[in-house]
């Protein structure tokens, strides 16, 4: 696989196309795959999936994307965090087949905006999702799940079904933040890229020590068993839903204006023009198809990770051969009964722990595009589309039409999205102010 300007780049251990030996090759690509481990299974466990259909359509996903984008682009794909919200909503539901739907939808858009961008470019896009839409949007995605964060960090169920305060749920979330936070301060090079999964083994290890761990899942499950996939007309009877796919789908907008940024770091880590070859149409089609299939195994929407720029950046390994192996293995190890059984026994406090950065992480990242945009929020217009996204979000002020039932963020991300094109840019007395002064 050669380049085609035979473009090389010597600053990194190992460029694009540069293929490692056997015994590196297998070392590197574990190393990475277990850097999205943490974050790519999370996804899972908040929701209700099965952290092995996660692994194995993250996998597949990043097989594909890297197929689609003709092996040009150093990518990974995992489970997104973009679409917690209306899952966690669908689960209680519709189920699985609510939530592969909507997931199937999701990489239906992205497909459909890679073939306009194919046609017409990619200006619109940045149009229709500027800061002050997607900034809020971010903002609602991790405050309207604080709440559930604390929940799971303080509430114990009971046999009966009901739930108490519970003195040593809020211990053990407390220490698995505290040491989160610690491992992501201080520790240096590769492994302070993985500081979610660190948090979550020292949460569980003080979970097991005070009793609030359950391993009889753990103790029945084989070692070596199928993923329990969800497959329309083979696991389930297929019904559609609507109200799934309209509150999952209008979220791909928004994880859109992630995945652009994304290929825009890589340009500059990799001294690539990635917009250029393959072009912003393969990316999104390689990201598209990644959901589609993840959608009809069962798996949550996937996307390209953050971590793995992190990864990138550290390492200096920039070969897709490396990814490639790191989805191979993130497919081997979904079909390791125990580790899905071990994963499915983290107790909820450990859970709302990391939830409790991670969410206000998510949070603090749509506060910081507003920030870095320069947003004026002396600005009528501005102030309007923000606060009408964050509350309706936020509170998730669904709407519901018979059976159909369309989320709080979806409602705010189409909201926002039709506030920012239909509202002038300065009010009247905003233009009257200048006019006088």
């Amino acid at each position: 696989m050669a380049e085609t300007n035979n473009f090389h780049n010597d600053d990194v251990v190992l460029d694009i196309h540069d293929r490692p030996t056997l015994g590196h090759w297998i070392g590197l690509s574990v190393q990475h795959m277990f850097a999205m481990f943490g974050s790519t299974v999370l996804v899972p466990i908040l929701v209700g999936l099965n952290p092995g259909i996660a692994l194995f359509s993250s996998g597949v996903g990043t097989l594909i994307y890297i197929l689609i984008t003709r092996g040009k682009i150093p990518a990974y794909m995992g489970s997104s965090f973009s679409f917690i919200v209306p899952m966690v909503a669908l689960m209680k539901t519709t189920g699985y087949p609510g939530i592969a739907q909507g997931t199937v939808a999701v990489g239906l858009v992205y497909l459909l905006v890679a073939l306009l961008v194919s046609f017409i470019g990619s200006d619109w896009i940045n149009k229709l999702l500027p800061p002050i839409v997607v900034g809020p949007i971010v903002m609602v995605i991790g405050l309207s799940l604080a709440g559930t964060a604390a929940t799971d960090a303080t509430m114990r169920t009971l046999a009966s079904g009901t739930t108490t305060y519970d003195w040593r749920y809020f211990m053990v979330a407390l220490v698995t933040l505290l040491v989160t936070i610690g491992f992501n301060m201080f520790l240096k090079g590769f492994i302070s890229l993985i500081p979610i999964l660190l948090g979550i083994i020292v949460g569980y290890l003080l979970a097991v020590v005070v009793g609030i761990v359950d391993f009889s899942g753990v103790m029945a499950a084989a070692w070596f068993s199928l993923p329990k996939f969800q497959i329309p007309f083979l696991t389930y009877h297929l019904h559609f839903y609507w109200g799934a796919v309209l509150s999952l789908a209008p979220i791909a907008f928004v994880t859109m204006t992630e995945h652009t940024g994304h290929i825009m770091v890589l340009n500059k880590l990799t001294k690539r023009n990635f917009f250029e070859d393959p072009g912003l149409n393969h990316t999104l089609a390689g990201d598209g198809m990644a959901s589609v299939i993840a959608g009809f195994v069962g798996g949550p929407p996937v996307t390209s990770y953050g971590e793995n720029i992190g990864v990138l950046a550290i390492t200096k390994v920039h070969s897709v051969y490396v990814l490639a192996g790191a989805g191979v293995f993130a497919i081997i190890f979904s079909f390791i009964g125990k580790l899905s059984a071990l994963i499915q026994s983290i107790p909820s406090p450990v859970i709302g722990g990391i939830s409790f950065l991670l969410f206000g992480t998510i949070a603090a990242n749509g506060l910081r595009v507003l920030i870095d945009e320069k947003v004026d929020f002396n600005r009528k217009k501005n102030l309007m589309v923000a606060s009408s996204i964050l509350v309706i979000g936020i509170g998730n002020a669904y709407l519901q039409i018979s059976q159909y039932k369309f989320s709080g963020l979806a409602v705010a991300t189409v909201l926002g999205i039709f506030l920012n094109l239909v509202l002038p840019e300065k009010a009247v007395s905003e233009k009257e102010f200048e006019q006088k002064h």
